[in-house]
């Protein structure tokens, strides 16, 4: 059942409430019902989702050879450290039966001409474990496939256009939402009242002045939930995929780790490969390394380019379709010419901290997919690990809220301490993501986090709008954490303390209070160095 007119919306509910229309917030809406489910999108259902946008595909041990332990030991090797041993074990093991159920909502996998599922590999996987749609289409015919499976489905109640602002907690518990119309600022915000409440946002990598993520990622699931009090894991660990095409388009347009699967190369602008030397892998080395190794090339003046030619050349349009429209778009002829890139936000590996049912600190209160951290991902994402992540979490999710006996809806206020939206800060937000990319980017340091810290805590206190605090509130957990942690592991790099430190390979867990704590020192006494006031 879908509904776009936001009055229909009653203040009080038995129904579970689900913020965000991307794979999490489908696949769990669908895996509830038929128990009665309202879906919150602030875009129209299917789009607005970073998983939409997913060219690789969803990593599962499936072929003839492979196992859940190896492709948790691939897992637990790129995760500098921090991967939680038994949660990777635990996605891996229970990947095969949820592509299964996404075959039967509809979605169509690459098979080979016996009829199997096909499979491709990626980078530091250590088998070919990858299932792809058409090559680079994955994400958006899951979306497609399920979007279309909850419109069918008469338990599901779809709200489109609503943007989720605030959590509305009593006693440590959740008690509603408070929402706005997405396309008016100006408007009344909706009180919604639900004792069980699932965060499935996306991430926040458009807080980032490149990235690869929609306009829709820019955490503010993490900081409503942030300011409600509950614990954050890891912020400080962003992904930054290292093949962005870099063509003047925001949010960048992606080439998917899978063309390297396939051969392609990076070289600089000499036409010399430069990832051999910094990594046995190569190009199929972990993210972070590929990241950095085009960061230094760019850095150096010798550009970076991605080279299918020999690998693909003609094949490249089919195998590829998604990333050959966006080259052909741009004027450039990827089986002929070589490709621009550079590093781009891409995957938010920290989060609303959960356990292995998807709960958070927050009574009532689950998060799934990236808006979560669940440990599987460490300090580096394993490439396509993503949406296996967030479809096992959301059955997860759904199978816990399913025993559990939610309690009525609560009374709500009719007075709101933000009742209007505050007028949108265009310049704000444009200063802030640059921030985020020059001082908490690939490369980071003291200096530059510090006064990134600053910057972003003065802007929560000062922002007009609601919304503008909330993307402050998130990149100030992602500064603040970053700061704290003076080592480099995984996607986490400082040039001033360039090596891991065997004392801190731990994760982090933090709140929105710590960081604030960590910008107010910081804000008195800039030259202190403060031991560690967010690694726990």
């Amino acid at each position: 059942m879908t509904t776009n007119n936001i009055h229909n919306l009653t203040r009080s509910t038995d129904d579970v409430i689900i913020v965000g229309g991307g794979l999490a917030g489908l696949f769990c809406a669908l895996k509830l019902a038929p128990r009665p489910v309202t879906l919150i999108s602030a875009a129209p259902l299917g789009q607005g989702a970073s998983s939409a946008w997913a060219q690789g595909g969803i990593a599962a041990a499936v072929a003839e050879g492979d196992t859940p332990e190896a492709h948790a030991a691939d897992t637990i090797a790129v995760g500098g450290g921090l991967v939680d041993a038994a949660v990777a074990l635990g996605i891996a093991r229970e990947a095969a039966p949820r592509i299964h159920d996404l075959l039967a909502y509809g979605v169509p996998f690459d098979r080979d001409l016996e009829g199997r599922l096909a499979v491709g590999r990626e980078a530091a996987h250590s088998a070919r474990r990858i299932v792809h749609v058409r090559g680079d289409g994955a994400g958006a015919a899951i979306i497609a496939a399920l979007s279309e499976a909850v419109r069918r489905t008469p338990s599901i109640r779809v709200i489109e256009g609503l943007v989720a602002e605030s959590l509305l907690t009593e006693d440590g518990a959740v008690t509603g939402l408070q929402l706005r119309d997405a396309g008016n600022v100006a408007a009344r915000p909706v009180l919604l009242a639900s004792r069980a409440v699932v965060l499935a946002t996306g991430g926040l990598g458009h807080l980032y002045a490149a990235t690869t993520n929609p306009p829709q990622a820019s955490g503010s699931g993490l900081a409503i939930a942030a300011r409600a009090g509950a614990d954050i894991a890891d912020p400080e660990f962003v992904q930054f995929h290292p093949t962005a095409i870099m063509v003047g388009r925001d949010p960048a347009p992606l080439a998917t780790e899978a063309l390297r699967g396939e051969g392609a190369t990076l070289i600089n602008a000499h036409g010399e490969r430069f990832m051999p030397a910094r990594h046995p892998l190569a190009e199929l080395a972990p993210r972070d390394i590929v990241a950095r190794g085009v960061f230094a090339e760019i850095a150096a003046g010798r550009g970076a380019f991605l080279d299918a030619r020999e690998a693909l050349g003609s094949r490249f349009a089919d195998k590829f379709p998604t990333v050959h429209a966006s080259c052909i778009a741009a004027g450039i002829d990827p089986a002929r010419q070589t490709i621009p890139i550079a590093p781009a936000a891409h995957y938010h590996m920290g989060g609303i901290a959960v356990d292995a049912r998807g709960r958070s600190s927050i009574e009532g209160l689950w998060a799934g997919g990236e808006v979560s951290s669940t440990g599987a991902h460490g300090a580096n994402r394993l490439a396509s690990n993503s949406l296996l992540e967030a479809v096992v979490y959301a059955a997860r999710i759904a199978d816990d809220i399913a025993g559990r006996t939610v309690p009525s809806p609560a009374h709500l206020p009719d007075a709101l301490a933000t009742p209007r939206g505050g007028t949108p800060d265009a310049a704000g937000v444009t200063r802030l993501r640059a921030m985020m990319s020059t001082h908490v980017g690939v490369i980071r340091d003291d200096d530059g986090l510090a006064e990134a810290v600053r910057h972003f805590a003065a802007l929560e206190r000062e922002a007009g709008n609601i919304g503008v605090r909330n993307m402050a509130i998130s990149a100030l957990l992602v500064a603040a954490s970053a700061w704290a942690r003076r080592e480099s592991r995984g996607a986490h790099f400082r040039s001033d303390h360039p090596a891991d430190n065997p004392a801190l390979a731990q994760r982090t867990m933090t709140t929105l209070a710590a960081a604030r704590e960590v910008a107010e020192d910081l804000s008195e006494r800039p030259l202190r160095r403060i031991a560690q006031p967010l690694i726990a």
